[in-house]
């Protein structure tokens, strides 16, 4: 079992920023951690992903705006919004991928939520 704690979020204005942090239970290293979004009406989508390696994977529609990072010594993923847009708001949910004998289990945060003014 994983249990994530999120941190961060809440309200910013276009252009601006905001840095959501997620805190696991487990060495940060051994899993694929990372944040997906869900806006109101629509489905959850991956936003950025770090893998137990490093590697790291962007929404294109975050490219080059967010910036995922991991602090092992404190097992937390962090994201950092930049130029944020009003389409950017959606709930963000803290994910982690944990390998276990012939399957992957996956866990969630509870969400936080994240507003962009126009």
């Amino acid at each position: 079992q994983v249990q994530l704690v999120e941190s961060g979020g809440g309200l910013a204005q276009a252009g601006g920023s905001l840095r959501l942090s997620c805190e696991a239970s487990v060495k940060i290293f051994t899993i694929t951690a990372g944040w997906y979004r869900q806006a109101p009406g629509k489905e959850r989508e991956l936003v950025a992903t770090i893998s137990s390696g490093g590697r790291i994977n962007y929404a294109d529609s975050v490219k080059g705006r967010f910036i995922i990072s991991r602090q092992n010594t404190k097992n937390t993923v962090t994201l950092q919004m930049n130029s944020l847009k009003p389409e950017d708001t959606a709930v963000y949910y803290c994910h982690a991928n944990r390998p276990a004998v012939g399957a992957t289990l996956t866990f969630w945060g509870p969400g936080t939520q994240v507003t962009v003014s126009s």
